[in-house]
């Protein structure tokens, strides 16, 4: 029993020494160190310690940034929308003034 319990602890700090290897190799200890000392070195601590992570991680300007962008396109395509359904049944009278539907032309 005491084998099996030797090989499942080794297999588990196995599995967490590759993930270690992950963030440290993808740069994620070295930033999140860096802001955490960061943090530390504030005279005037926040009132929001996570908030201050997401800013100096660059998290939160680039989310709020984006969506912003977003919502300007959003309301840009919703307008254009507009713009061209209004061009669209104005052109559609238009050509039946021109064009006989197929009623009026099977009536002739």
């Amino acid at each position: 029993m005491a084998v099996a319990s030797s090989f499942i602890t080794k297999a588990s700090e196995s599995k967490r020494e590759q993930f270690r290897r992950y963030l440290e190799k993808a740069g994620v200890l070295d930033s999140l160190t860096s802001v955490l000392v960061a943090l530390y070195e504030e005279t005037e601590k926040p009132n929001n310690a996570l908030d201050f992570l997401k800013q100096h991680l660059g998290v939160a300007g680039q989310e709020s940034a984006d969506t912003e962008a977003l919502q300007q396109e959003l309301r840009d395509m919703r307008q254009r929308c507009e713009l061209l359904a209004e061009e669209n049944k104005d052109l559609k009278n238009r050509l039946q003034r021109y064009e006989p539907t197929q009623e009026d032309g099977a009536a002739e």
